[in-house]
């Protein structure tokens, strides 16, 4: 069976996580102390020019990508050569089920190819699969539930090609939405009575899409992609002042805007990017027995834009956090920690990735 780089699995040694999406590469290194102490040692974001990576992942410039992603190493000073990355949702097929607790490897193996056959619309020769098994079954007993996971082996081979071209050696290519969550168990943790029995949102908004994924108790109850994003935002910025889109999204990112941007440009996408959050969110109260939502986390490169919490607490009745991985770490001497503050949410999966070297 071919393994997505031996998903779900422990890692020890130092790598860096790499979140590359289709505006920018954001890179993590972590460590920890011997008491356990989670300690951020380098955070960095390289900025991509559109149209390098496309919108659902796929690599549309790969010798402009390797360069990005040298860039960036180079920049964070680390020795390590290992990475960890990821593959947006939508390129990968997810499937929970239930199998007999304690088959062998090859049981094992077996059973998957097995069951794969029925939900992959692909050949199974066209398609790298791994599994993890979640632990027994809540409804089942004497049985394992256990999440398969698949992806065509071309998108796989381009993360591979990537990395090795670019100096580096892809350890674990994870599922960004996965990564997402786990770097998001830290912040649950410290929600009264660590986030038992609530309804919270996790609401990525990316530079084209904005993800949400409904969780409560760890189990994720429904998840929605909606094709609206921060390029929205830059894109206008270019239209309305007359500037390229590499020139609108640094001066976005600088904060060099005309002084009628606030109320012309940025409140208008604010209260639409906090509509999307409450259509999206009213779809799952439609579609599931639960009429209402405990917390918004958000993360994503737009998330810290200014008002955005309070639109969307406008809009949704929940409370509203910044999703910040960072918070309670040690912070290393190569992080610039005022603009750490600042980012730190738009870091989210890559520091869910970093954190696979310790974590299965």
């Amino acid at each position: 069976m071919v393994s997505l780089n031996n998903l779900f699995r422990k890692k020890a040694q130092p790598v860096l996580g790499l979140d590359i999406g289709s505006s920018s590469i954001r890179l993590v290194e972590l460590d920890k102390t011997s008491t356990g102490q989670w300690v951020l040692e380098r955070c960095l974001i390289e900025q991509l020019p559109p149209n390098v990576v496309a919108s659902d992942g796929t690599i549309e410039q790969l010798d402009t990508l390797i360069a990005a992603v040298r860039r960036i190493v180079k920049k964070s000073e680390s020795r390590t050569k290992q990475v960890v990355a990821a593959l947006p949702a939508s390129a990968v097929i997810a499937k929970k089920v239930i199998l007999p607790e304690g088959l062998g490897e090859d049981e094992m193996d077996a059973q998957i190819e097995s069951e794969a056959s029925q939900y992959i619309p692909f050949a199974l020769e066209e398609v790298s699969i791994d599994y993890y098994v979640m632990g027994a079954s809540a409804t089942s007993v004497g049985d394992a539930d256990v999440m398969i996971v698949a992806a065509r082996k071309d998108r796989v081979g381009d993360m591979q090609a990537l990395m090795s071209e670019a100096g580096m050696h892809l350890k674990v290519l994870d599922v960004a939405s996965y990564a997402a969550q786990s770097a998001a168990e830290r912040i649950i943790e410290n929600l009264p009575n660590a986030g038992k029995d609530a309804i919270i949102a996790l609401v990525h908004v990316g530079a084209s899409s904005i993800y949400v994924y409904v969780m409560r108790n760890g189990e994720v109850l429904f998840e929605r992609e909606q094709a609206f994003g921060g390029v929205q935002l830059t894109q206008h910025i270019a239209r309305l002042y007359g500037m390229t889109q590499e020139e609108a999204e640094s001066k976005k990112i600088a904060g060099q805007l005309p002084d009628d941007y606030a109320h012309v440009v940025l409140q208008p996408f604010i209260e639409r990017v906090a509509q999307e959050m409450q259509n999206i969110l009213q779809f799952f109260y439609n579609s599931t027995p639960h009429g209402k939502t405990d917390y918004v986390l958000l993360s994503g490169g737009s998330a810290s834009l200014p008002k955005l919490s309070d639109a969307v607490i406008q809009a949704t009745g929940a409370a509203c956090l910044l999703a910040n991985p960072f918070d309670g770490m040690e912070i290393g001497s190569q992080v610039q920690d005022r603009k750490l503050r600042r980012d730190a949410p738009a870091f989210l999966t890559a520091c869910g990735l970093a954190m696979r070297r310790f974590t299965s």
